[in-house]
């Protein structure tokens, strides 16, 4: 019972650290000289097409870590046994 309350704290602690990560990204500068360009060019015309490519990008640096805590996730469900449920009465 200890060790499931030990790992519940730990993945919420590293939970609530991948949020605030996350939520103080507000751009990404990962683009290719080319790619950056033409989507500076664009946003100063008045166009959407930089927007769009910056948050494409942050969609691709999320889905790695939530493919990893849906995983973990399962396989913790997955292996808490009968025993370890406490039994709530009735």
């Amino acid at each position: 019972m200890q060790q499931i309350k030990k790992y519940t704290i730990s993945f919420a602690v590293v939970l609530a650290l991948m949020f605030c990560a996350g939520s103080v990204i507000n751009t990404a500068s990962a683009q290719c000289p080319m790619c950056r360009m033409s989507a500076e060019s664009n946003l100063r015309a008045g166009g959407t097409a930089g927007k769009g490519l910056n948050r494409g990008i942050l969609y691709l640096f999320a889905m790695p870590y939530l493919l990893v805590g849906t995983i973990g996730f399962v396989w913790w469900k997955n292996q808490t046994t009968e025993d370890d449920i406490p039994l709530s009465p009735m």
